[in-house]
C-alpha cells in the first residue's frame, strides 16, 4: 500500500506516475489531501476512474478528542480525568483545536516542548495556551 499525504499538491506528471505504478503493480493507493481533492482528480479521468471512494474526515467529537488525548496522557503527565486542572487543560486543547485531528497532534507536540523547556511536569490550561500561542494555527 502506498499512502500519499498532501496529494492535492502533486502535479499532473506525478499523478500519472502514481496511476501507472498502481496499474503495473496493483498496489493499493491512498491519496490524502485537502477538501475538494476529488474535484481536482476528476480532471484526470484515467486516474479518477480508479478511485474507489472518497472519505471526508469531520472534526473529532468531544469523546473522540478525549480518546486521542488519553493516548497521550502517560507521556504528557495529565492527571486523572476528574482532576480540575486536567479537565481545564483538556477543555483548553479542545477549544484551541476545534476537533481538528492534525492540529490536536501538533498542539500536543508543542505542549511537550513547553513542558520540557520550562522543566514542568503537569499540563495546565496555561501550558496549553502557551503552546497554542507558539503554533501557527490561524486566527482563534
Amino acid at each position: 500500500m502506498l499512502i500519499v499525504d498532501e496529494a492535492d499538491r502533486l502535479k499532473t506528471a506525478a499523478l500519472e506516475q502514481l496511476r501507472d505504478h498502481h496499474d503495473r503493480t496493483g498496489i493499493g493507493l491512498i491519496l490524502i489531501g485537502m477538501p475538494g481533492i476529488e474535484k481536482c482528480l476528476a480532471r484526470y479521468p484515467q486516474l479518477y476512474s480508479r478511485v474507489g471512494f472518497v472519505h471526508h474526515y469531520k472534526p473529532l467529537s468531544v469523546d473522540e478528542q478525549a480518546f486521542v488525548l488519553a493516548r497521550h496522557w502517560p507521556h504528557l503527565n495529565l492527571g486523572a480525568t476528574d482532576d480540575f486542572a486536567t479537565t481545564e487543560a483538556i477543555a483548553a486543547i479542545t477549544r484551541a483545536t476545534n476537533g481538528n485531528f492534525r492540529l490536536t497532534t501538533r498542539l500536543v507536540d508543542q505542549i511537550e516542548r513547553v513542558l520540557e523547556i520550562n522543566q514542568m511536569t503537569i499540563v495546565t490550561k496555561e501550558v496549553v495556551e502557551a503552546a497554542r500561542e507558539n503554533l501557527v494555527i490561524g486566527i482563534m
